[in-house]
């Protein structure tokens, strides 16, 4: 045998052998780390075990979705919108003939027009939303724009088809956010996870009415991007409303998922989904699960939305503004007046006043924190409490100083 091929085949064997020891190595170590796992890959099927749970024979990722489906499903509820709309009937009205005063209705009697008129009002079901139940007592969170309308009814479809009557508590004037109550105990109900520990790529679930229709629709995918800032109307492109720090995720959001939850593997709600890009395919957005828990305690514990507010007018800090205003920074928000006469820029009385902020001051930091699109003035004072106090870094007439400012109860 030629010298050359068997050193060949001797280098070959070697290593395959320690490939092999290697790759057993590192199976065990697999095995060691993840004994669920490994159970479940070496479960009879369920030809040979009848009585095995049906997850045991998915793979890890599809049963842990498949789990927390199962945990969260009982939570999660379908909004329907009832209102009393007029009811119309058709009838026909006689139109005379101006040649009935010359030869009579023998000849020409006139005709008939059909027409429409109100007979009355019925309660009809107009629109619908999601929800999530937060409390065993009752407490569902919900989209404001689910629950706007005051003079509507509300219904809640629980998963399991019970039908609760619900009341309007608290409708944020600052979010896309209502809670709503249906009476009742021992409800199953989800908790909050830490959102700001979210990552891009995290992997996702909706829950939702579908359409106002299908309900607990479930659509799986991944956090796409954080600390979104998009307009949002509706489908008319009426009532705008600028919305900040959202998360957004490729999670199929159809019209009716509003108000519906946006889970972690865990079952927790890291989100509350809010609007979808219309046009854009798999773009869905979240109001983020940490301001969405500040609102819900608030109003079990005081039964409305209780805000924090600083008490200033101001436009972020961009290129744009910096050389028109001729602004000696790129970063920050300008306290500055609005639009409409008495727009004032520092709302009088209030803790912004108090501390003696100013037209024109440039807020550049708070407790530390620099202001940018992604880090936004409005939603860190939304995340702080009644009553806390904060320091701000302030450029007033090109001069840097610090105050601190005591956080009062937005009216």
């Amino acid at each position: 045998m030629n010298k050359n091929l068997t050193k060949h085949i001797a280098i070959t064997v070697v290593v395959a052998i320690i490939t092999s020891v290697l790759t057993g190595a590192v199976f065990l170590a697999w095995v060691k780390n993840n004994p669920s796992s490994f159970a479940q890959l070496v479960a009879p099927s369920p030809a040979n075990n009848p009585n095995a749970s049906s997850t045991a024979f998915l793979y890890p990722v599809e049963s842990l979705v498949v789990n927390t489906v199962k945990k969260a499903n009982p939570a999660v509820v379908a909004i329907t919108v009832s209102k009393n709309v007029p009811v119309y009937e058709r009838y026909l009205e006689r139109v005379p003939s101006p040649f009935e005063d010359f030869f009579g209705n023998d000849f020409f009697g006139g005709f008939t027009i059909p027409q429409l008129r109100q007979n009355g009002t019925e309660l009809r079901e107009v629109g619908g939303g999601s929800g999530f139940l937060v409390s065993a007592d009752g407490y569902i969170v919900t989209n404001r724009h689910v629950v706007a309308d005051e003079r509507a009814e509300y219904t809640v479809f629980a998963n399991d088809g019970k039908k609760y009557d619900a009341k309007v508590i608290a409708r944020d004037p600052a979010l896309d956010l209502a809670i709503i109550k249906i009476s009742g105990s021992g409800f199953p109900h989800l908790t909050f996870a830490d959102s700001d520990k979210l990552e891009v790529g995290q992997t996702v679930i909706a829950i939702g009415n579908a359409l106002a229709e299908f309900r607990n629709t479930v659509s799986v995918g991944v956090v796409s991007g954080l600390s979104r800032s998009i307009v949002a109307s509706d489908s008319f492109g009426r009532n705008a409303e600028a919305l900040d720090q959202l998360i957004q995720t490729d999670a199929g959001i159809n019209h009716g998922n509003s108000g519906g939850p946006l889970l972690n593997l865990s079952g927790e709600v890291i989100g509350v989904n809010v609007a979808i890009a219309e046009g854009a395919e798999n773009i869905g957005f979240a109001i983020s699960g940490n301001s969405v828990k500040n609102i819900v305690e608030s109003v079990q514990k005081t039964g409305k939305i209780v805000r924090p507010y600083l008490g200033v007018r101001y436009i972020e800090i961009t290129e744009e503004v910096k050389e028109k205003n001729s602004l000696s920074v790129d970063y920050g928000v300008l306290v500055q007046r609005g639009v409409e006469v008495g727009d004032l820029a520092v709302i009088p009385g209030s803790p912004a006043d108090k501390a003696g902020i100013v037209e024109n001051d440039i807020i550049l930091e708070i407790d530390g924190i620099k202001l940018t699109p992604e880090q936004s003035l409005a939603s860190i004072v939304r995340s702080k409490k009644v009553g806390d106090t904060v320091t701000l870094k302030i450029n007033s007439k090109g001069k840097e100083k610090t105050v601190t400012v005591k956080l009062e109860e937005m009216k």
